[in-house]
């Protein structure tokens, strides 16, 4: 993990999610871009954009940013790319022209103000992201460790595909990963499936000697469950796949994700899944 791209829009929630991106930058040995995206509707050409006065503004606010950021950081000097287009879809090509390992982008969850153009597009930029998201609140207070990473699992096939990003994760941090089996279902078959993947996950962890824990719950509401577990066991960062939907089991896709993403004060780290054959 070399390259991390981070989400700016000049609001409380991006510059919190630098902050954030700073911490684990320092753990993983990675450079910073920062990427700037003019989402306005005027027709202008690129050199226009370019030389306009947006794009300085901008750039004025990206040095200040800048400034405050670059003495925190100890590998190398921080980048920034300036991108007109569609949010989303900038940010998702520009991750993967500098081959970012992780992308990370503030978001208000569904309570929050809209005239910045991160939170109202945090669910767009999982979706399209090429790696790795973390996405993160404004008022989430985190300190200088990650001790505790949940690694919910359900039945679908992707679910152990979240499992190597997060464990190189919890060895660089020195973590435990918390493997939580979710059953919202009586079906015998289902439950053996997901205990089936818990002691695959063990064993995993275990060949790469990373702490981890392994616990059970019931859950009527999968995505309240797992946010209710992470506020009891002082969890610092939450680990979910993004493409289940796809799946028969559709536990953390379509509206599971998007209610972690959305509701949970704890920064959800969401991964897409790979084709299955």
């Amino acid at each position: 993990m070399k390259t991390i791209l981070v989400a700016i829009d000049f609001s409380r929630n991006a510059e919190h999610a630098l902050e954030y991106a700073v911490l684990f930058a320092n753990k993983l040995n990675a450079c910073i871009h920062l990427i700037w995206v003019d989402n306005t509707l005027a027709e202008e050409s690129v050199i226009d954009i370019i030389e306009g006065e947006t794009r300085i503004e901008k750039r004025a606010y990206m040095n200040t940013i800048i400034k405050k950021f670059q003495p925190q950081i100890k590998c190398g000097e921080i980048q920034v790319l300036l991108r007109k287009g569609r949010v989303y879809q900038e940010i998702s090509k520009a991750a993967k022209q500098i081959n970012a390992d992780m992308i990370f982008a503030g978001t208000h969850g569904v309570s929050g103000y809209e005239q910045y153009w991160i939170g109202s597009n945090a669910n767009r930029i999982v979706s399209q992201a090429p790696c790795p998201v973390v996405t993160i609140r404004s008022e989430y207070g985190f300190k200088d460790q990650i001790k505790n990473i949940l690694l919910p699992l359900d039945s679908s096939l992707e679910t152990k595909q979240k499992l190597p990003f997060a464990a190189d994760l919890a060895k660089s941090f020195n973590a435990t990963i918390h493997l939580l089996k979710v059953f919202n279902t009586p079906l015998s078959v289902i439950r053996k499936r997901i205990d089936k993947y818990g002691e695959d996950a063990e064993v995993c962890l275990k060949d790469r000697k990373v702490k981890f824990v392994t616990e059970e719950l019931e859950a009527d509401n999968v995505a309240v469950s797992i946010i209710k577990y992470s506020r009891e066991h002082k969890i610092d960062l939450i680990s979910i796949m993004t493409d289940q939907d796809t799946t028969t089991a559709k536990k953390f896709l379509g509206p599971y994700a998007q209610q972690l993403i959305n509701n949970s004060e704890i920064p959800v780290l969401s991964l897409r899944s790979k084709e299955i054959n």
